[in-house]
C-alpha cells in the first residue's frame, strides 16, 4: 500500500549566483522587449533575485523577527552563517540581500575557481575598509565544502576577528564537509527546498514583473504543472527553463507543454503527482521490486525522477519496502535503504539519483520474504481483538518500593544467567501466550533463523529435552 499523504513538504526561496566582488544589481527592465541597458541580458534567475527579506518566498523558519538573518540585517549586527541546502533554495540570495540592505561591501568568491590567494587578497581589502572608511564587508564563498582544510583555515583569523562578516554555501552536509573550527565560530542554517506553492509564485512572479517577462507571455496551467515538477524545488531551474520557453515563442504567446519540452529539450514524462498516475507507477515500481525485475523497477524510477517526484518520496517507500518485501531474508536491506536515504538529504538530485538506483538494485537482486510485516500485522490483529492480556507478574516494574509486596517481579530468571542465555519462563500474557508471529521463510539469510528460532522456542516451552 502507498500512502496518498506526502504533502506538506517545507517551502524555500531562491539564488543565483552573483558576479564576484560586486554589489547586487539594480532592477532591470523586461526580458522581451528590453531596452538597451537596461540589464536584460542577465538570467532571468538572476533579474528576479529578490532585493529585500519582504521579496524572499518561503523560508519563514529562517527570516522571522528575532532570527540571526533578521538581526544581521535589522541590527547590522556582524555574525558567520553557514547556509546548508539545495541548489536553487536561497544561498546567494540571502547573502546578497544582506549585503544591499545594510549598504555592506559585498564580495562572492568560488571554492571552484578560486583559492587562498583570493581570499587573503579579500579579507586584506576588508580589514582596509573596516579601519579607514569604517565599512564591512560580506564575504561570500559559494560551494565552501569545496576548498580543502588548508583554504578553509585561511578564513578563520577574518572570521575570529569579525573583520568580514562571512557566509559560507554548501549544499553538503557541513558537519562532513567544514572544518570544525569554522563551523563552530558560525551559526548554521538549513534551507529547505521550495515546496510547489513556493515555485508557483516565483514563476507567477517572474511572469508578470518587469524584471522578468513583463507579461510578454503566458503559462497555460498543464505547462505550469510540468515546469514546477520539472524544477523539483530549485527555483532557478524553474525560471532557467521559463526563459527558455520564452526565447522561442512570440510576444503574447501562450507557452504549452509542448513548449516548454522543446524548449528545455526533456521528453515531458505523463505523470501528474496528484492523479492516478502517480500512484500506478509508484504501485508498478514497488511491485516491479518485490517481483526481482531490476530493469523494470530502474525504468519507474526514471520515470519518477524525470517527472520530478520528490525523491524523499522515493527514498521512503524504499525504507519500507526493504522490511515489507525483503525483511529478514536479506537484513542489509534496509541498511541499504535508510543510507539512500540520508543520501538523498546530504546530496539531492541530479547526484542522489544514483544513491536511489543502487537501493533499487539491491532491493530487486535481495531474496525476498514477508515475513516482517506478517509478524506484526499477526500481533495486531490479535491486540486489535482485545487479546492484550494482564502482563505476567514476574515481568512486572520491581524497582519502585512496595512492588515486591504485591508480587511484581517475583520468580523472574535473568537470562544471562542460563546457558545461551535463553530460558524457560512465559513472557507473553496468557491470551496470546504461544501464538507464533514470526514464521522465518527458507530464502536468503532469513533460512538460518527457522532453526534458531526453533530451538528458542523449544526452550522457552520447555519442550527442549523431547526434540
Amino acid at each position: 500500500m502507498t500512502s496518498r499523504a506526502e504533502s506538506g513538504e517545507p517551502e524555500g526561496l531562491f539564488d543565483a549566483p552573483a558576479e564576484a566582488g560586486t554589489a547586487p544589481e539594480p532592477a532591470a527592465a523586461p526580458v522581451s522587449p528590453a531596452p538597451a541597458g537596461t540589464g536584460a541580458g542577465q538570467p532571468l534567475a538572476v533579474r528576479m533575485r529578490p532585493r529585500a527579506l519582504d521579496e524572499v518566498v518561503g523560508q519563514g523558519h529562517l527570516l522571522g523577527p528575532g532570527t540571526p538573518i533578521r538581526q544581521l540585517v535589522d541590527r547590522d549586527v556582524p555574525m558567520s552563517l553557514v547556509l546548508w541546502g539545495p541548489p536553487g533554495t536561497g544561498k546567494t540570495t540571502l547573502a546578497t540581500v544582506v549585503s544591499h540592505v545594510t549598504s555592506r561591501r559585498f564580495v562572492e568568491i568560488s571554492a571552484v575557481s578560486d583559492g587562498v590567494k583570493r581570499v587573503r587578497a579579500e579579507i586584506d581589502l576588508a580589514k582596509r575598509e573596516l579601519g579607514m572608511a569604517g565599512r564591512q564587508t560580506v564575504l561570500f564563498v559559494d560551494e565552501v565544502h569545496r576548498f580543502n582544510k588548508a583554504q578553509q583555515d585561511a578564513l578563520l583569523p577574518a572570521v575570529e576577528n569579525r573583520w568580514v562578516s562571512f557566509i559560507g554555501a554548501t549544499t553538503e552536509n557541513p558537519f562532513f564537509s567544514v572544518i570544525s573550527p569554522l563551523l563552530s565560530r558560525s551559526l548554521l542554517l538549513t534551507l529547505e527546498p521550495l515546496g510547489e506553492d513556493a515555485l508557483r509564485e516565483v514563476i507567477h512572479r517572474a511572469l508578470t514583473d518587469g524584471r522578468g517577462l513583463g507579461g510578454a507571455v503566458t503559462l497555460d496551467p498543464a505547462a505550469e504543472d510540468h515546469l514546477v515538477r520539472l524544477a523539483g524545488g530549485d527555483a532557478r531551474r524553474a525560471l532557467t527553463y521559463l526563459e527558455a520557453a520564452a526565447l522561442v515563442v512570440e510576444d503574447g504567446a501562450v507557452i504549452d507543454a509542448a513548449v516548454l519540452e522543446k524548449a528545455v529539450d526533456r521528453a515531458a514524462v505523463r505523470y501528474d503527482r496528484e492523479g492516478d498516475q502517480h500512484y500506478d507507477v509508484i504501485s508498478a515500481f514497488i511491485k516491479s521490486i518485490r517481483g526481482s525485475d531490476v530493469d523494470a523497477a530502474l525504468h519507474y524510477l526514471a520515470r519518477m525522477i524525470e517527472a520530478g517526484e520528490d525523491p524523499r518520496f522515493i527514498a521512503r517507500r524504499l525504507i519500507v519496502h526493504a522490511s515489507e518485501d525483503v525483511g529478514m531474508a536479506d537484513p542489509t536491506a534496509l541498511q541499504t535503504a535508510v543510507a539512500a536515504a540520508q543520501a538523498v538529504e546530504f546530496v539531492g538530485l541530479p547526484e542522489a539519483r544514483i544513491n536511489l538506483a543502487q537501493a533499487v538494485i539491491h532491493l530487486s537482486l535481495a531474496p525476498k520474504s514477508n515475513a516482517v510485516i506478517m509478524a506484526v500485522d499477526g500481533a495486531l490483529g490479535d491486540v486489535r481483538k482485545g487479546l492484550a492480556g494482564p502482563v505476567p507478574g514476574h515481568l512486572r516494574d520491581a524497582h519502585y518500593k512496595g512492588a515486591a509486596k504485591i508480587g511484581h517481579g517475583q520468580g523472574y530468571k535473568y537470562a544471562h544467567d542460563h546457558p545461551g542465555g535463553v530460558v524457560r519462563q512465559q513472557y507473553a500474557p496468557d491470551t496470546v501466550d504461544g501464538r507464533e508471529y514470526y514464521r522465518p521463510t527458507k530464502y536468503g539469510a532469513e533460512s538460518r533463523f527457522t532453526e534458531v528460532l526453533a530451538r528458542i522456542r523449544s526452550v522457552l516451552r520447555g519442550t527442549a529435552d523431547r526434540r
